[in-house]
């Protein structure tokens, strides 16, 4: 069987994706990974998705997937191992099957950037964690750390409160990128605190996270804070492993893509968090879904 269209990860964009592909009546293949919602899954509320004022990342991500098998997607969860994108007919490989199509949409995102200090990855899921909705509820009555100064350290941070007994916002800068509004709500907060322009040097602990070092960029001073948790917000790097020889990428792994997500290879799109573009949020990633299933409609019904 040879598909229309073969959608790689089922985050917003892909999710969305499938849905016009779907109600295209399109032969539609969406594969994931890992869990259907991408980052968003992860994400304990959504408050700036049009039209629905408040709502899990969970829930989202499971109202877009039903809507999608609502119009005939067909979906699986396999890990896709390899790709051949510059034939006409794409063929994706998993470590189960082989998948044959006129075109492909790599929606497969990005993943949280790791903060680099000493002992990090020793500690990931002993104490240093990058999801608040999935590892909060283990720090309760807890003192914990945030690192990062965007919109997610400081709504995670927010999230967290509800565990924590107190929480040390650590941010390299003086200045936020993180919306007013949120940043608002954090500095009224009782259980938290904020320490900035520091970095993280080291994480230390007996078998589990206890304490971090600290250390202060303008005085170069360095400090301990002991704490149980550690969670890291410091922005996202491209899943590109499956296409670094195949596409065109910009200098931090990026898909290099216009407004009509098409890729420097005929039949090949991109949509979501791993295409360059200046904002990477739920709406933006559904509008490039979109615009990627259009686009390869176009090019399908062109080249038949």
């Amino acid at each position: 069987m040879i598909y229309d269209i073969i959608i790689i990860g089922a985050g917003p964009a892909g999710l969305s994706a499938a849905l016009y592909a779907g109600r295209a009546k399109l032969r539609t293949l969406l594969i994931e990974k890992e869990s259907f919602g991408g980052q968003v899954s992860t994400t304990h509320e959504v408050e700036n998705y049009p039209g629905i004022a408040k709502v899990t990342g969970p829930e989202l991500s499971e109202y877009m997937k039903q809507q999608a098998i609502s119009f005939g997607v067909e979906i699986i969860q396999e890990n896709v191992d390899d790709l051949t994108l510059d034939s006409e007919i794409k063929i994706v490989k998993t470590y189960e099957n082989e998948f044959r199509a006129k075109s492909i949409i790599l929606a497969m995102g990005a993943k949280p950037r790791l903060a680099g200090f000493e002992n990090e990855v020793k500690f990931r899921s002993m104490g240093v964690s990058y999801c608040a909705t999935c590892d909060g509820a283990f720090f309760e009555g807890m003192d914990i750390a945030v690192i990062g100064g965007g919109d997610s350290a400081i709504t995670e941070a927010l999230f967290l409160t509800r565990f924590a007994k107190s929480i040390k916002i650590i941010h390299r800068r003086d200045e936020f990128r993180a919306a007013k509004s949120l940043l608002n709500r954090a500095q009224e907060h009782e259980k938290i605190e904020f320490i900035v322009n520091s970095v993280v040097e080291e994480a230390q602990g007996n078998g589990v996270l206890e304490k971090l070092v600290v250390r202060n960029k303008i005085t170069n001073e360095q400090s301990e804070l002991d704490v149980a948790g550690c969670f890291v917000f410091v922005g996202l790097d491209p899943i590109n492993n499956l296409i670094k020889d195949k596409v065109n990428l910009d200098d931090a792994g990026y898909v290099i893509a216009g407004e009509d997500m098409k890729t420097n290879i005929p039949g090949v799109f991109v949509a979501g968090d791993l295409r360059q573009k200046p904002l990477r949020q739920i709406v933006t990633a559904a509008s490039d879904g979109a615009i990627a299933s259009i686009m390869a409609e176009k090019y399908i019904e062109g080249a038949e």
